[in-house]
């Protein structure tokens, strides 16, 4: 049996090294295949039954060797919604069997993957190179968390979001302890206040009165702001001086009133007050108000905004001196804005799908998350770089993972340099089993030969 059993052996190993050349094959074919992992092949001894002394080397076989779990390069790839896993964990994808009135019907089969080459296609579904559907958990777009626990095929919609009113301007300056008004004269003691002929912290100043309020006060910024509609209107800001500092008796604080123009129209503008006197101490802080205050009923050319909080902080207003005589408007700022249409969609960082829109907001629309799995290697491979669990590999295991890196795709894990160094060790092998086969086959003659 020993010619027999080695031509056996011989043979086990051809077919072995084949099965390693096929694999290496595989491997170098798709080496540019996005988050492709390689197959290597695992030798395993197969020995007959003898006794101590008389042991054979045996026969071999060979079995595939998952390499699930070794990362591949993530390089960016310039498309807002391509994403490379950087870790562990696989998207959550499924296909689509069929249409129904233009749109995917999909299969209730669960599938993963690597490959992260998504776009969104013309039904606004994400859909990756492969042909596989990415899955996510919808978000409330109030309250920003997942509206259920099961993900789904995740649609990017065109859907207007609607307008939302001002309700909140954000101010910070610092005002000259000098103004430099229109009729304001360093010569001329008290002509940097307001202007005498008018009455002093009056609720609007309109006709000829809304010219000397503005020769007599200075600029304080503009910020647009939007009604419930989303119509957007221009608030002007002025402030005008109408008391400095004074030791008394009695004692008083250096005084501002703050006005906005409620009205543009020529030969009918209009000011009107925003809350109370802004006072200042000694060392330029605001002394009152000591809350924000409330811009009541704000209307632009006739367009009603509503009541509008001025959110000053705790000391965004203060007065200083300033050789230009102007206000420093650092922060002007508000939370309203106009409907919106989608003009693109991108990847956050902590792996949220943002709309992003044409009135300049952003919204998060899905959650994408990561399934890992307790045996990663024994997941079954499928077409497109997807997989599917199996016993061996467990259930998947929803939210854990690696972090994903938006404009960005992982590479194949193959190194083409190592496996031509397999495929020469392979040739090698094969060539080797072939001379075992040449040298039975002439023992076999040999013996044959005897009887002649």
């Amino acid at each position: 049996m020993g010619i027999f059993g080695a031509l056996t052996t011989a043979v086990s190993g051809l077919a072995a090294q084949s099965y390693a050349l096929e694999n290496i094959s595989g491997n170098i074919a798709n080496s540019q295949t996005s988050g492709f992992k390689r197959i290597d092949t695992s030798f395993v001894d197969l020995i007959p039954d003898g006794g101590a002394r008389r042991e054979l080397a045996g026969s071999v076989t060979a079995y595939s060797r998952a390499t699930n779990t070794i990362q591949g390069q993530v390089q960016a790839s310039g498309v807002n919604t391509n994403m490379g896993i950087n870790g562990s964990g696989y998207f959550m994808v499924q296909q689509a069997v069929g249409t129904l009135d233009n749109q995917p019907v999909f299969s209730n089969a669960a599938y993963y993957t690597r490959r992260g080459d998504f776009t969104v296609d013309a039904n606004g579904y994400m859909v990756n190179g492969a042909g596989y559907f990415l899955r996510g958990l919808k978000l409330d777009p109030t309250t920003g968390n997942p509206s259920g626990s099961s993900p789904e095929a995740i649609r990017i919609t065109n859907d207007v979001i609607p307008a939302k009113a001002t309700t909140s301007v954000t101010y910070r300056a610092s005002l000259p302890s000098v103004p430099a008004t229109s009729r304001y004269q360093a010569s001329v003691p008290g002509s940097e206040l307001i202007d005498p002929t008018l009455a002093a912290g009056a609720a609007t100043y309109g006709g000829a009165d809304a010219a000397k309020f503005v020769a007599s006060s200075v600029s304080g910024g503009s910020v647009t702001a939007y009604d419930p509609l989303g119509n957007p209107v221009n608030v002007q800001v002025r402030w005008a001086k109408t008391a400095n500092a004074s030791a008394g008796p009695p004692a008083t604080e250096a005084t501002w009133s703050a006005y906005y123009q409620s009205s543009s129209a020529s030969g009918s503008e209009a000011w009107t007050r925003i809350g109370g006197d802004f006072t200042f101490n000694s060392t330029g802080q605001l002394t009152s108000p000591t809350t924000s205050p409330t811009i009541s009923d704000l209307t632009v050319n006739g367009v009603n905004v509503g009541n509008v909080k001025l959110d000053i902080g705790t000391a965004g207003i203060s007065q200083y001196a300033r050789t230009d005589g102007t206000v420093l408007v650092t922060t002007i700022d508000q939370n309203g804005y106009s409907a919106g249409k989608l003009a693109n969609v991108s990847i956050t960082e902590s792996g949220r799908i943002r709309g992003n829109y044409t009135n300049g907001q952003s919204l998060d629309l899905f959650q994408i998350p990561l399934a890992t799995f307790q045996g990663e290697n024994n997941l079954k491979r499928m077409d497109g770089g997807a997989f599917a669990e199996t016993a061996e590999s467990g259930p998947a295991i929803i939210g854990g993972g690696g972090r994903i890196s938006s404009n960005a795709l992982e590479s194949s894990n193959v190194d083409v340099s190592e496996e031509f160094t397999k495929l020469i060790v392979t040739q090698q092998a094969y060539a080797s089993n072939t001379r075992i086969v040449t040298t039975a086959n002439q023992m076999l003659q040999e013996t044959i030969n005897m009887i002649r």
